[in-house]
């Protein structure tokens, strides 16, 4: 018994050092506090950029194929109802279960887009500043800045024809789209226009050249969608509203690549999320 005793007193001493031990570490522990200070996150600004377009293209494409393979039907009939071997984008868009995925695209397709604008703002803004004239330096002014809204008028529209299908309201989707095709030819202008004007003094735009094939390719496809659509719409001509979908593609096609470009006026920038050197304290 006096041995049990013995044993048990002893195994209460060592418990009540360890626990004692234990607070000690406790109290004395340091805890690190982090700051999240640095590069945080990094991605290629061609790599955003390229993802931008290939979503709406990528689903446009998916969007001909399974209409036109499973749909025909739906997607062929016209207005006059006369034959139709090309459907529009409208057409293809706006049927279930497209639509849904059409949308979707569209709508991750926005931030990029909105980003890009931002960017190419800052990018005419600060090559604006090395024009020595005055009276040019302000058109360049003017002209980023109606580029920046441009496009945020032609983003919204885009929104618009995208959510509005022409089945549900061909009324408002049609004034929509009006609003978009102006928005994108305005754009463009403003863009090839601001990007040569200085040029004595400051390089051209890398991408000027190739901005102004786009401009003349969209207004041919703009005068032809006009025609062609007058032809099926007063008219009904057969293939009319074929050759009016073929232009249709093509703006957008063209209107695609204009918006692509910035992956050779900015080839090696990044996106970052950093630790700001001076920040403003409480």
């Amino acid at each position: 018994m006096g041995n049990d005793a013995q044993v048990e007193i002893t195994t209460n001493s060592n418990d009540r050092v360890s626990e004692r031990t234990n607070e000690l570490y406790v109290t004395n522990r340091t805890i690190t506090i982090l700051d999240y200070k640095g590069l945080l996150w990094s991605y290629s600004l061609r790599k955003i950029c390229l993802t931008a377009l290939w979503l709406p293209l990528g689903a446009l494409i998916f969007c001909y194929v399974t209409a036109s393979t499973f749909q025909a039907d739906d997607i062929h009939e016209t207005h006059c109802r006369v034959y139709n071997v090309v459907p529009s984008i409208s057409a293809i868009t706006g049927i279930s279960p497209q639509k849904y995925i059409w949308r979707i695209c569209i709508a991750y397709h926005l931030g990029p887009r909105l980003l890009i604008g931002s960017l190419y703002y800052n990018y005419h803004k600060e090559r604006t500043s090395y024009i020595t004239e005055e009276k040019m330096r302000n058109l360049a002014t003017k002209l980023g800045e109606a580029c920046y809204w441009l496009n945020l008028i032609e983003l919204f529209a885009l929104t618009g024809v995208t959510y509005i299908s022409n089945r549900e309201n061909y009324f408002l989707h049609e004034k929509i789209f009006i609003i978009f095709m102006i928005a994108t030819l305005l754009h463009m202008l403003c863009r090839a226009r601001v990007g040569c004007i200085g040029s004595d003094s400051v390089e051209p735009v890398r991408t000027n050249k190739i901005v102004w094939i786009l401009f003349f390719v969209a207004i041919a496809a703009t005068l032809g969608l006009i025609f062609f659509f007058l032809r099926h719409r007063l008219l009904c001509r057969p293939l009319a509203f074929t050759w009016f979908s073929v232009c249709e593609y093509i703006l957008a096609t063209a209107n695609m690549a204009f918006h692509a470009v910035v992956v050779r006026d900015l080839p090696v920038h990044e996106l970052q999320v950093i630790y700001p050197t001076h920040h403003k304290t409480k």
